[in-house]
């Protein structure tokens, strides 16, 4: 995966906290698929050390245009949110083997609630675009976090929002409306991305009603290539005497959800 130094093109405030970069990346947008993630150092300095994990949100193949989407959480994505147009960010990716795989699909259930809506948009785009039928719902906790709704609008054969105080849209969370569309048997995949008591309702939802079921997960990913070994998580085969574990940012960060323990 090569390192490069991204011009950023555009910078949109969505959110008090949430930013959206667009950036010229030609060299990651040729190969990055719907599940990739990239590792972006935040500035030159030795303070932060690490680099940042960011699901990718759009790819734009023709133009070589990269789009990710952050939430301010701590020192490095507030000096990252503070970047201006032109400026080099210097960026590694495409990361992560596992991606999200829908080809032998034909209606497909995408779900994902807060933040973790992002890295979905290129998902819902991809399978739209090649004639899946795209069932996509979204979570979020009220009305002032709700994001991208039209942008999930024009990939979406049908947009479910759910707010969990009722605020807008639909009062309740996602996956109640992903249910009575299972019994319809409007769809025959799942797909999803979010908080994880969310991704544990969808993998046990999933596991029940025997629909295959990927989920991507959001591992704590310092170094991205597998050296640090810090976002293990554990898989089905695990046992007691002899656990087993894969690493997010290698095996990942999209897995099956029978899969893996979460």
């Amino acid at each position: 995966m090569p390192q490069i130094l991204a011009e950023l093109l555009k910078s949109e405030q969505l959110k008090p906290d949430i930013f959206k970069f667009s950036v010229k990346a030609p060299e990651i947008t040729k190969t990055a698929k719907p599940g990739n993630f990239i590792e972006i150092r935040v500035n030159n300095d030795i303070e932060p050390f690490l680099r940042r994990p960011i699901s990718i949100y759009n790819i734009d193949k023709e133009n070589g245009i990269l789009e990710f989407i952050f939430q301010i959480k701590g020192k490095g994505t507030k000096i990252l949110a503070e970047k201006k147009q032109g400026e080099l960010i210097d960026i590694i990716g495409p990361l992560g083997y596992g991606t999200f795989k829908y080809n032998s699909y034909k209606n497909l259930a995408i779900i994902g609630g807060g933040i973790g809506v992002f890295p979905l948009y290129e998902l819902a785009k991809c399978a739209r675009t090649e004639g899946k039928q795209v069932y996509t719902y979204l979570g979020f906790r009220n009305k002032e976090l709700v994001v991208l709704e039209n942008e999930f609008k024009k990939v979406s054969n049908n947009l479910i929002i759910t707010t969990d105080d009722g605020s807008y849209s639909e009062k309740g969370f996602a996956i109640d409306f992903i249910k009575k569309d299972i019994e319809e048997e409007k769809i025959d995949s799942i797909y999803a991305c979010g908080p994880l008591p969310m991704l544990r309702a969808v993998q046990k939802l999933a596991i029940e009603k025997g629909l295959p079921c990927q989920i991507s997960l959001e591992e704590r990913m310092a170094c991205g290539l597998g050296v640090c070994l810090g976002c293990a998580v554990k898989t089905s085969k695990s046992t007691k005497e002899e656990p087993q574990y894969w690493h997010v940012c290698k095996a990942g960060p999209v897995f099956q959800a029978k899969d893996v323990e979460i």
